[in-house]
């Protein structure tokens, strides 16, 4: 298609997955309170006090959580959205062997929740009360800003967790492979701890606690690209021994 045309579909993916959005985000405002209570009741919410400091922060904390709950509702959405877009480009194997990712992008991102809420938030949230504590200060806590402490963890560390259905589409539609990937290696590895080391407490057993996880990740990414990179390959050459032969004599 002419540009325009390819600028007027990405258009039209735009628009459904907004109004999918909003659609979640109706349900998140139903289901903000009784996500807000069961946090609540989970540590370490329910061993401190938290307070408002504005009139405006019981809003913004329902909000966010409503937010949190659409984007939920939507990821197999967005990622279907995704691959109807460039579903024109893919030969009919690859849409059929892409498409069935999609359901995988919502349990994926729910198994980076789970990581992020129950690993790594504990640790950030305790690392920063020693350290207060080591400074003798009194601690007052803010409802506003510890679910946007918590909330600034948890939604990056979740979409980190689609890297393996990432890597396996992309190589699905041809654009990476095992052997390009593993040349990254290094470069992966150096990323992966750089984030690690960015949304962790700076002490090393955090650090590794969260980068090891995240290179897991990037190896079964490889992993994964390399059995959709080889199933390429034997179609590959599957078509050329039945379509090749002719070809060459035409």
């Amino acid at each position: 298609m002419p540009m325009l045309e390819h600028l007027g579909e990405l258009r039209k993916r735009l628009v459904y997955v907004l109004i999918v959005v909003a659609l979640g985000l109706v349900v998140g405002l139903i289901l903000a309170e009784p996500a807000y209570n069961f946090l609540m009741s989970q540590k370490p919410a329910n061993t401190i006090s938290l307070h408002t400091f504005s009139l405006w922060d019981g809003i913004g904390m329902y909000m966010k959580f409503a937010l949190v709950i659409a984007l939920i509702i939507a990821l197999p959405f967005i990622a279907y959205q995704l691959w109807a877009f460039v579903k024109p480009a893919l030969r009919v194997n690859e849409q059929r062997s892409t498409l069935k990712y999609v359901p995988f992008a919502l349990l994926m991102f729910l198994i980076g929740l789970a990581f992020s809420y129950f690993v790594v938030f504990p640790l950030a949230f305790n690392f920063t009360r020693t350290v207060s504590q080591h400074l003798n200060l009194e601690e007052t806590f803010g409802i506003a800003q510890y679910f946007q402490f918590m909330f600034n963890l948890l939604i990056p560390i979740s979409l980190l967790f689609e890297l393996p259905l990432v890597i396996m589409f992309l190589t699905a539609i041809r654009l990476v492979n095992p052997a390009r990937l593993r040349k990254m290696r290094r470069l992966a590895y150096f990323i992966m701890i750089f984030i690690g080391v960015l949304i962790t407490p700076p002490d090393f057993i955090s650090d590794i606690l969260v980068a090891i996880p995240l290179i897991l990740l990037y190896e079964a990414s490889v992993f994964l690209s390399g059995t959709v990179y080889r199933k390429q390959v034997a179609a590959d050459a599957k078509w050329e021994a039945e379509y090749g032969e002719s070809l060459n004599k035409a």
